[in-house]
């Protein structure tokens, strides 16, 4: 009433600054007065039911009174100095939230009674949202110097934004609509004074809120989502309310994505914020392990409205370095459902780099390092980190859209042909300033512990070598020897460098190959080291032959030299990696050799099996790698081969399997017994090799290792098809469990009923077990693991129960050896008398353990 007749150049002065705190101070009052006595409302209790309804219904004509006042101000200036006005925002701003705060809250407040002032506080929510709709239209108006970098219209200014900020925390969940509206009016003045208050906003309280928001309308999209799946809920107005949400989502991912680009300077301290947004949608949402189950139709409509507007905020960050130190970290340790999306995520920024300046890509290719620790890696190791990570979606394995090429229909691809297509497209735009980065990303992949890991780099690796030039290939090459040569031993880092290399030479130039065998000659003993890898079949036919020929020649020189010398378990190394060398041959140009090296290689092969027995097959690990070796060069001559040697083979072998030998034995056994079913065994041998071969096949299959179990099904299979002693195979299945266990195998038959979902669970409890940098190793598995020959040291004191347990190993070793013995010659006139006397000493010894 007062307000026209006043100067509205004076109204902060004259009116607002005297009158406004009194009003709000009065607003509170009645609030405090209002939540005090809500608890005391009944229906019975006419009297606290008529004070609170006189309170909110004088609530109300309070903010009448304050609509008034900004639509008065709204109408007598067209543009407002924000100084002149100052009390009359924040005092309504106090007043908006605090009604708000009582209306979401009245459910508790009112105790069950809401029923009777529901009316009067749907007004007052009505008066508060029309309120503040009209002071976003008077703030609209406000006018600020661009000059000025900070005074007090600045800093009030901001107050009046986070306070909005505020109100839209409480408001989320009530109305949906005005929740938009109040986020659009934020943006829209941030944007339009961003010259004067970019620096006096806290930007990371805007992009927490933001995100906060995003993600609640997200999980209320799946939510609906999912209701639509289940039966009889496909109902109008449901999917109504998902598009809504649907909408709501992409309004608040365009406004992320609009504050982002415009305050981009200064997000560093939102990074982390905006990293873990990208990862927590992504690990809702298909295809990943921890996502909600909705329909085809529905994943395709929120990727395509909401999933689509994360991909321009990912490019607006690519060139901010805070951002890289993120996604990056050296340190990051992210929970089993994040670590999907963030492989995704750095496929998604390595497909974004090669359009970009060559400082953004080694921005994201360089590690980054301080005081010689690193706090960044690479770009390339962090998506082979990430993917080494992803084991339930391996296994599982997820599938991902594939890329559309011409005439063909787009098809799923699995997570290991997604990474692996895009690094190799990656490759191939890859600036050559960052080559050497390139280069060390791959070789740790390589070398990495996890095989999936070092397949994906090796896969990389040989794309590579295809799409450089025949001379890059070549130098690859030759560098990979030069690793494979300086190993000091058996490792794991050994075996994949093997298989690149072995991978790498199909792809050489014939040339080229020339060239590597002049440079690495098979002449030289230290060379055959590399030959034991290389497969004969990536030569030419003539060179093959002559290169086959020329590794045969001297690996059979080499075994009579070891052979004709003193013969010590030390020179057991280099003899191994003749006979690897050996069998590669065999495996991969057999038919390249003549008749005589043929002939040459059984003869070393059986004087070699000459000096075996039990009792030096398990003392040293590095004679059961002889032995492993022997077993399938000697299966590979297996129609050549003395029936008498065959029959020595089959009874060491039997009484070996006895004393449970390591796995890597078992297999080369598999591999020779599976070998002689396709021999003719005359009946005069038949008593002597087959009992063995019968006892061998029944104690593998009995095995509960599974990756022995399967091979030996698969060797038996084999060899009971080529077979011609039908009789055999009968007593090979010693047991009811064994005969099913092959049925079923045969049948193909036997395995687990499995429910989508219930491999999806299984895989998830899995990821989180197994996701252990090493496995522990028992004493026993590493004794029988490990390769280096036993050297004299100081004794150790051990546990008595080990002492126990070793000496009856030693005395059962000993033992086994005897039983060999006797299979295999006349056993001397005072042998009887010695075990006589040894069982004497034993009963002695039982009756001290009794």
């Amino acid at each position: 009433m007062f307000l026209p007749h006043m100067n509205h150049l004076t109204l902060e002065q004259t009116f607002f600054s005297q009158v406004l705190p009194k009003t709000v101070k009065l607003f509170d009052d009645m609030m405090y007065e209002l939540t005090s006595q809500a608890r005391g409302l009944s229906s019975q209790n006419l009297e606290i039911q008529t004070t609170l309804r006189n309170i909110l219904q004088t609530m109300v004509q309070l903010l009448g009174a304050l609509t008034g006042c900004v639509q008065h101000v709204c109408a007598t200036q067209e543009s407002v100095i924000l100084e002149n006005i100052h009390s009359l925002p924040s005092s309504v701003l106090h007043v908006i939230k605090s009604t708000f705060v009582h209306c979401k809250n009245s459910e508790s407040v009112y105790s069950g009674h809401l029923h009777l002032v529901s009316d009067l506080l749907q007004a007052l929510f009505k008066e508060a949202y029309s309120l503040q709709k009209q002071l976003m239209e008077l703030l609209d108006m406000v006018c600020m110097d661009p000059l000025v970098d900070e005074n007090d219209d600045v800093l009030k200014m901001v107050v009046v934004i986070h306070s909005l900020l505020g109100i839209c925390s409480v408001i989320s969940s009530m109305d949906h609509a005005f929740h938009a509206n109040t986020w659009k009016f934020i943006i829209k003045q941030s944007l339009k004074h961003q010259s004067v208050i970019k620096s006096q906003l806290k930007h990371k309280d805007i992009i927490t809120s933001l995100c906060e928001d995003i993600l609640f309308s997200f999980h209320s999209c799946l939510q609906l989502a999912e209701q639509m799946v289940q039966p009889r809920a496909q109902d109008n107005a449901d999917y109504r309310l998902f598009q809504k949400t649907l909408k709501l989502c992409r309004f608040f991912a365009n406004s992320l994505l609009h504050y982002t680009k415009e305050f981009l300077p200064f997000l560093s301290d939102s990074c982390c914020t905006l990293h873990q947004l990208y990862l927590q949608i992504h690990s809702k949402f298909p295809p990943s392990l921890y996502a909600a189950r909705i329909s085809k139709a529905q994943q395709e409509e929120i990727a395509g409205a909401f999933l689509v507007t994360l991909d321009p905020l990912i490019s607006q960050l690519l060139i901010f370095q805070p951002f890289v130190q993120v996604v990056l970290d050296s340190k990051l340790e992210l929970p089993c459902e994040l670590q999907f999306p963030q492989c995704l995520l750095l496929v998604v920024i390595m497909d974004k780099l090669p359009s970009q300046p060559e400082a953004v890509q080694a921005l994201w290719c360089a590690d980054s390092q301080v005081s010689g620790a690193t706090t960044r890696v690479s770009l390339l190791k962090g998506i082979f980190s990430s993917f080494e990570q992803c084991s339930g979606e391996l296994s599982l394995p997820v599938c991902l859209q594939g890329v559309r090429s011409k005439g063909q229909a787009e098809a799923a691809v699995t997570l290991y042909q997604h990474v692996c297509v895009h690094l190799c497209a990656f490759i191939t735009s890859f600036h050559p300033s960052l080559f050497p980065e390139l280069d060390t990303a791959l070789l740790d992949a390589v070398l990495s512990a996890n095989m999936i890991t070092s397949l994906l780099a090796m896969d990389a690796w040989c794309f590579l070598a295809r799409y450089g030039t025949a001379e890059l290939c070549a130098h690859h090459v030759t560098i990979v020897a030069h690793l494979i040569k300086s190993c000091p031993g058996e490792c794991y880092q050994l075996t994949n460098l093997a298989i690149l290399l072995k991978r790498l030479f199909f792809f050489m130039a014939p040339p080229h190959q020339v060239e590597f065998i002049q440079k690495f000659s098979p002449k030289e003993p230290g060379n055959l080291l590399l030959w034991q890898y290389i497969s004969f079949q990536a030569l030419p036919a003539d060179l093959r032959r002559q290169t086959a020929r020329e590794v045969s020649r001297v690996c059979t020189a080499q075994c009579r030299e070891w052979l004709g010398s003193s013969r010590t378990v030390g020179e057991l190394e280099s003899l191994n990696t003749v006979l690897s060398a050996l069998l590669t041959v065999c495996n991969s140009a057999g038919e390249a050799l003549d008749i005589g090296q043929q002939t040459a290689v059984t003869e070393v092969g059986s004087q070699l099996w000459a000096l075996l027995n039990v009792k030096l097959v398990t003392g040293q690990p590095y004679v059961q790698q002889t032995l492993s070796l022997l077993l399938p060069l000697l299966g590979f001559f297996i129609q050549t081969l003395d029936l008498q040697l065959i029959s020595q083979v089959v009874t060491l072998q039997n009484s070996l399997l006895k004393l449970e030998p390591p796995d890597h034995v078992r297999l080369a056994v598999l591999d020779f017994v599976s070998s002689v079913g396709k021999l003719f065994i005359p009946q005069a041998m038949q008593d002597k090799i087959l009992p063995n071969l019968s006892s061998i096949f029944a104690s593998l299959l009995a095995d509960r290792n599974w990756l022995l179990e399967q091979h030996t099904l698969e060797a038996f299979t084999q060899f009971a098809e080529g077979t011609n002693q039908e009789e055999i195979v009968p007593l090979c299945l010693s047991s009811e469990e064994t005969k099913n266990k092959v049925v079923s195998f045969l049948e193909k038959t036997g395995f687990v009923d499995e429910t989508a979902d219930a491999r999806v669970e299984r895989i998830k409890q899995e990821k989180g077990i197994f996701w252990e940098p090493f496995a522990k190793v028992t004493v026993e598995e590493a004794k029988w693991s490990s390769l280096q020959p036993y050297a004299k040291r100081a004794r150790h004191e051990l546990p008595v129960e080990e002492e126990y347990r070793a000496a009856v190993q030693a005395a059962a070793g000993a033992l086994g050896a005897i039983e060999s013995l006797l299979q295999q010659s006349v056993p001397p006139d005072w042998l009887l008398t010695e075990m006589e006397a040894l069982h004497e000493r034993i009963d002695e010894l039982k009756r001290h353990v009794v």
